[in-house]
């Protein structure tokens, strides 16, 4: 057990950081509640969890040795990302009928983070640095998996509990327009340390 608290000590982390998923499931919390959050929440830990286990598989390191498909992960995805900031930042309260109309369905949870440069980084990275705690690539493509998973319902239902207090607190169009331009410009930014 002792060998596995850096893992679980890296995923909690990793996953608890603010990047595009939380920035999301906070928008979605504010926007649409808890509940309604809930398919985006799921594509979202499904995805990373499915993720996890592909960059312990092997898969992960073929982003290493081709740059250029790193390079093009990181643009398809980063247009992705850009698209949903300015479809937030141009949100306006939830029953204004402005923005989207229902929140990100757990398939387009799921896609986006594939499409999260931020993900693969800490997938790999946690593939390559704990890779001695499998005694074989599906052992710890399993281990990987289930602790990326379960950080991320744990960080993301934190996340989207925060947005639905967010909402609770702002009571005018104006409110939620500094606060839809705030999620939009912080998924935005989520996308810098990606391209350093």
């Amino acid at each position: 057990m002792t060998s596995i608290l850096p893992l679980l000590l890296f995923v909690a982390v990793a996953t608890v950081t603010p990047g595009g998923a939380t920035t999301l499931a906070t928008a979605s919390g504010a926007r649409f509640g808890f509940v309604r959050s809930i398919p985006l929440m799921l594509g979202i830990a499904l995805g990373l969890a499915l993720l996890a286990a592909v960059a312990a598989l092997g898969l992960g390191g073929l982003l290493l040795a081709l740059p250029w498909l790193q390079t093009a992960v990181k643009a398809l995805g980063s247009v992705y990302l850009l698209w949903l900031a300015w479809r937030i930042a141009r949100s306006g309260p939830p029953n204004a009928g402005s923005g989207p109309a229902s929140p990100i369905t757990l398939v387009n949870g799921f896609l986006l983070l594939w499409l999260n440069p931020k993900s693969w980084a800490m997938t790999v990275g946690a593939a390559a640095s704990f890779a001695l705690l499998g005694s074989d690539p599906t052992h710890l493509a399993t281990l990987l998996s289930a602790a990326f998973g379960v950080a991320a319902c744990v960080s993301l239902a934190l996340w989207c509990a925060l947005g639905v207090l967010l909402a609770r607190l702002f009571r005018t169009p104006l409110h939620w327009r500094v606060l839809n331009l705030a999620m939009g410009a912080l998924l935005a930014a989520s996308l810098i340390p990606t391209w350093r």
